[in-house]
């Protein structure tokens, strides 16, 4: 064993998903008298989540799923078996008069709040929780109060338990099988169409989203059919997709989107979740920026420090090592681009931390420097194959960088010496190393410079 980690799953995760995307979020659910209690408790209170709806039950467990994961080819992780403790019984009645009452309390207070819309998500794991007395008082309450309902179904449930509720998002398997068809008669995206229609009437909700694996998600709602693909990415685990799509949809709708705009979120949101494993919420900022992407906007390489940290921890538990290098980079020229390719050539995913157009001009190059201005520079450099992530940081050094995304390899040129590069230090007490690569000769921006302004 090489390391543990604990988090937050099931109903957790979704909660988990809603405030990285945001969102003021109040968790309502059952847990036991045990050591994983405090676990769940702590990781919702620590990213902000009110739990005072999640109440005690000392005479069952706390559901807990152990994963056992090793390294494919020793750097890939791949989950060998999972092993399950729980309870699938039903809450006696006092329990679920409690937590109803928990619940009615709350939806009145957020509404009177008037701090935005309101969603209400039930995530039904079918560990007793979400009976069928559970549910159909919550959407009775909902529909009082003019609430939107957003059902994530448990596979096995019979679905007229969520009748009357705005939206469910079943898998194509628990569609078929709530509504009959045999699921070897839904592969294709027409084939599960009327499987989508035929669920929206039985349980006359506004929407109907079918996730539908690499397919991507079909939605069926008064207007109709709409296949929304998935781009192809590489999947490591499915574990918790489906709590992040009926997070990034309650989202979307919670800031008024049509449906449409919001499966389409809610798609996008859920492939990012597939390339980690395990349960990762998904930043909002991250999923701004993979939007952003797919409009054609903006550069995906170019990082806010918070997100590259983000990101970093994401592709270091895929097993790749990161390789970071820094500079001013102003005129870009042969010397650099030799430096980027054998930088990037030490690891999987090569980081360029840039000084910002204050930053260079404290480090006294003259003053018409720099030529370029950061966001140029920035994106000159993220054109570059080889190039995985550009960040532009203000302070004199990089430290902060270095320290915030914890490189498996600090890359500088051989004009220094390891004393003298900063970040070198700590790269080393974390069991990274510092690489010097030698410079070509005369190839610099100064010296660029100095050829123009001769021939001027």
């Amino acid at each position: 064993v090489q390391r543990v980690e604990r988090r937050a799953g099931g109903a957790a995760n979704l909660c988990l998903n809603l405030a990285a995307l945001g969102g003021q979020v109040h968790a309502f659910g059952v847990v036991g008298d045990d050591l994983e209690a405090t676990g769940v408790r702590t990781s919702l209170a620590d990213a902000g989540v009110e739990t005072r709806g999640v109440t005690t039950d000392p005479w069952r467990p706390t559901t807990l799923k152990r994963r056992l994961i090793g390294l494919a080819q020793h750097r890939h992780p791949q989950m060998m078996f999972r092993v399950d403790h729980e309870s699938r019984k039903a809450l006696s009645d006092e329990a679920t008069a409690g937590l109803l009452a928990s619940f009615e309390s709350s939806l009145a207070e957020a509404r009177a709040g008037g701090s935005g819309s309101v969603v209400v998500f039930i995530e039904d794991y079918a560990k007793g929780v979400c009976t069928p007395a559970v549910c159909a008082r919550v959407i009775e309450l909902c529909k009082d109060a003019g609430v939107e309902v957003l059902v994530d179904p448990a596979g096995a449930a019979d679905f007229s338990v969520y009748h009357g509720c705005t939206a469910i998002t079943p898998n194509r398997s628990e569609a078929a099988k709530a509504t009959g068809f045999a699921e070897m008669d839904t592969a294709t995206v027409e084939a599960i169409a009327p499987v989508a229609d035929q669920l929206a009437g039985q349980l006359e909700a506004d929407a109907v989203v079918l996730t539908l694996d690499r397919q991507g998600a079909l939605l069926s709602e008064g207007s109709g059919w709409t296949h929304v693909p998935t781009v192809v990415r590489e999947v490591y685990d499915v574990t918790g997709a489906g709590d992040m799509v009926i997070a990034a949809l309650g989202a979307a709708r919670a800031n008024g989107w049509s449906w449409l705009d919001g499966v389409r979120l809610a798609n996008i949101a859920a492939g990012l979740v597939v390339q980690v494993v395990g349960v990762e919420p998904v930043p909002l900022e991250v999923l701004r920026r993979e939007v952003e992407d797919r409009a054609g906007r903006g550069s995906k390489k170019i990082h806010a420090l918070d997100a590259l940290a983000k990101e970093t921890e994401r592709r270091k538990k895929l097993g790749e090592k990161v390789v970071i290098t820094n500079g001013c980079f102003d005129i870009l020229h042969a010397g650099h681009l030799s430096l980027l390719k054998r930088a990037a050539a030490l690891g999987d995913w090569l980081i360029v931390a840039v000084n910002s157009d204050d930053s260079v001009r404290r480090l006294g190059k003259g003053p018409d420097r720099p030529v370029n201005n950061q966001r140029d520079r920035s994106e000159l450099l993220s054109g570059l194959e080889c190039v995985g992530a550009v960040v532009v940081f203000d302070e004199d050094t990089p430290e902060r960088v270095i320290e915030s995304v914890r490189p498996d390899v600090l890359v500088k040129g051989a004009e220094y010496s390891i004393d003298q590069v900063p970040g070198a230090k700590f790269v080393k007490s974390i069991g990274g190393r510092v690489e010097l690569l030698e410079m070509i000769d005369g190839k610099s921006t100064t010296g660029t410079l100095e050829k123009i302004r001769a021939q001027g």
